[in-house]
């Protein structure tokens, strides 16, 4: 195909995909189809949100496709990304389909349609490409008569988003595997001068097209708008949501900020949903729909959406408390303004922002003492070990420990297998250098965003220059290029409505139900449902450790520096609310406690202050069995239950007859009051009733 009959198929495809007979390619889109289609090349695109990124590899597959070759797999990260990809890709006459977590019942059409190949572009996540049936059994067939790899999100290889998605790093494999001229593109809107050479060396070509644009979006007016505390954010929120243009998205940092935030906007007339990872799948698609539709005001969301959400007219794009890096926070506003004129992007950062990107950093990072825990223990298994039963052997919390696994799967030293997860054998080493320059990596990235925040210089220019674009220059629509167009003004009001809110107390504790899987393997003779007679009640705390409100009081009583001491008055009448709101069927008729090594003090004087203003005796504290070892923090549920079985003794305690108020300090994984009600149940008590100061999440 000539350079002329090659454009003009190409023309051709990309008007049938938009729907204009007068569309023509942006700079660069046809270059990188050229690349794809005339030369059989591996191609990185990095270009802005809406530059057309999908037109490229859709156009790409429909010229190989009419070429004679195979099927197009598409690695895709997020299932609302998928969707939104399969609908396009209709547009333009391709046949698009996809494999994933929420479409099992579709699974054995697909592959009927991929045999009798009427299909033009597989969509995959990348931790398909490791399921065993998959890899095993299809995805060999497929990768020899494939026609082209696209990976989307392709800074998901990086070491920048290692965490987020460790299979991304898989790909070089899979690449190493194609048949030779099979051409790769990646693309990218958020990528660095390091993540480019990272994500090029990944491809595996010693030669790869790289398509660079400039990521300045004329239609952004970024803005910051720095307010003393979260009740005031709120207040802003509340007086001028309904100013902003369109519909948007409030982004939060947290799941039970978006939550909150989103509930106490609908009670005050605003049209919005919560949008999380916790969310299901079907509520996060009608959610997904509503906003696309126009008929919420906007989504108060995690960074459960964000890559790939396709709303061209989206209005704005609000933060509650700022990401960790200007590369996560350019990627979330660019979701607004893609075909409207002008769009708000305002920031409204708060104080405990840092903290939340502390812990959030810390949680995800590979530990080289639990990674030996879990190879020696597949070392010393005769079979696949399932990441349940490998759980109660390695101490290891479900969420981290699936981490792990894929992070050493993704270094060769272990293997998913039907059945589970087995050891290669091969030699694996702790990489401590990898990991402390992501650390450091991720620290510079937090200064950038705090240096972001207080910069008076142009804000798009900013973002692009640490985002290593050379075409930055001045915007000159920012708040410090034209001059701030927001007040920080709000009504009575709405100052009212969000102290409220932030003040707002009681967070339920949910009773376990069911011992853990494994105890039988510690040494503990417990199994199946915890009987009725036995379990908790459901119980309160007076608040997230991650609410906006009282969590940051609650933040610095647990701090790891923060000295034992009596609870705070402030808190304590707080605690009371929470009681005098409880609504229980029975109101308690005395108070134990949960004995405590590391916050006696605390503890205790929660409890006698409890007793003293709720007129209830203190029974005082379990009897703690003076040879237990300390319990191990963290952990596992077999194992955090195994460290608590024997621990507690209630037979010291003179039982009145009647439920019993159980107060402790934190409560994380819910087993310490699960085993201390066991045995004040056991001693008498008809229910037992949590009660503690926070939650951990």
């Amino acid at each position: 195909m000539t350079d002329d009959s090659l454009r003009t198929a190409a023309l051709d495809a990309l008007r049938r995909l938009v729907g204009r007979d007068d569309a023509t390619f942006h700079e660069g889109q046809f270059e990188a189809i050229d690349a794809l289609v005339g030369a059989r090349r591996r191609a990185l695109v990095v270009q802005r949100t809406g530059w057309g990124k999908s037109a490229v590899y859709f156009v790409a597959t429909a010229l190989l496709r009419a070429q004679g070759a195979g099927p197009t797999i598409l690695v895709s990260p997020l299932i609302a990304l998928m969707r939104d990809q399969i609908q396009a890709a209709e547009r333009a006459g391709v046949r698009a389909v996809a494999i994933n977590s929420t479409n099992a019942h579709e699974w054995n059409d697909v592959r009927a349609r991929l045999d009798a190949d009427e299909v033009d572009v597989l969509l995959v996540s990348p931790e398909r490409l490791n399921n065993p049936t998959f890899r095993d059994a299809q995805l060999p067939a497929l990768v020899r008569r494939i026609g082209m790899l696209v990976v989307d999100e392709a800074h998901c290889i990086s070491d920048w988003g290692h965490d987020f998605r460790p299979d991304y790093r898989r790909l070089r494999d899979l690449i190493a595997q194609m048949p030779a001229g099979v051409p790769v593109l990646a693309t990218t809107a958020t990528a660095n001068s390091r993540v480019v050479a990272d994500v090029v060396d990944q491809l595996g070509a010693d030669e790869v097209t790289t398509i660079r644009g400039p990521l300045a979006r004329s239609s952004l007016r970024l803005s910051v708008l720095t307010l003393p505390d979260a009740t005031a954010r709120l207040a802003w929120l509340l007086s001028h949501l309904d100013e902003l243009p369109g519909s948007g998205i409030i982004y939060t940092l947290t799941v039970s900020a978006a939550v909150d935030t989103a509930q106490l906007l609908r009670e005050h007339g605003h049209e919005v949903r919560a949008y999380t990872g916790q969310s299901d799948a079907d509520e996060r698609e009608e959610s997904e729909s509503l906003l696309k539709g126009n008929q919420v005001k906007a989504l108060v969301a995690t960074s459960a959406l964000g890559m790939g959400f396709d709303k061209p007219d989206l209005g704005f794009v609000l933060h509650l408390g700022a990401p960790s890096s200007p590369v996560a926070y350019y990627q979330q506003v660019g979701r607004a303004g893609r075909a409207t004129e002008s769009a708000d992007v305002v920031l409204l950062p708060g104080p405990e922002d840092a903290d939340i990107w502390h812990y959030f950093a810390t949680a995800s990072m590979p530990d080289q003492e639990r990674a030996e825990r879990v190879l020696s223990a597949l070392g010393e298994s005769s079979a696949p070990l399932s990441t349940a039963a490998l759980e109660t052997i390695v101490d290891i919390r479900r969420t981290r420990l699936e981490l792990l696994l894929k992070v050493l799967d993704v270094d060769g030293a272990v293997q998913r297998v039907k059945g589970g997860w087995t050891s290669t054998g091969e030699a694996w080493a702790y990489d401590a250098e990898r990991y402390g320059r992501i650390a450091d990596e991720r620290r510079a990235e937090q200064n950038d965003m705090l240096a972001y925040e207080q910069t008076s210089d142009c804000r798009m220019e900013f973002l692009q220059r640490r985002l290593d674009d050379e075409t930055a220059v001045p915007c000159g629509r920012c708040d410090n290029c034209a001059g701030s167009w927001l007040t920080a003004d709000v009504v009575q009001e709405s100052t009212t409505a969000a102290a409220s809110a932030i003040d707002r107390v009681g967070v339920p504790i949910e009773p376990r139900r069911q011992w853990p899987t494994g105890l039988d393997r510690l040494g503990v003779p417990l199994k199946g449902r915890i009987p009725a007679e036995a379990q908790a009640s459901p119980g309160r705390a007076l608040a997230r450790l991650t609410d906006l409100g009282w969590g940051g009081p609650l933040r610095e009583l647990f701090a790891p520096a923060a000295p034992d001491q009596d609870v705070p008055p402030r808190l304590l009448d707080a605690c009371v609310r929470v009681l005098a709101e409880w609504g229980w069927d029975e109101r308690p008729v005395a108070i134990a406690s949960v004995p405590s090594r590391t916050r006696p003090a605390l503890v205790r004087s929660l409890a006698e202050g409890i007793s003293r203003i709720g007129r209830l005796p203190f029974l005082g504290a379990l009897t703690l069995d003076p040879a237990a070892p300390a319990p191990r923090p963290g952990g596992n549920s077999a194992f955090r239950v195994a460290d608590l079985h024997g621990r507690f003794s209630a037979d010291d305690i003179e039982m009145p007859k009647g439920p019993v108020l159980l107060i402790d300090d934190l409560v994380d994984s819910r087993w310490t009051s699960t085993i201390a009600a066991r045995e004040l149940r056991r001693a008498g008590a008809t229910a037992v009733l949590p009660f503690a100061l926070a939650l951990r999440a």
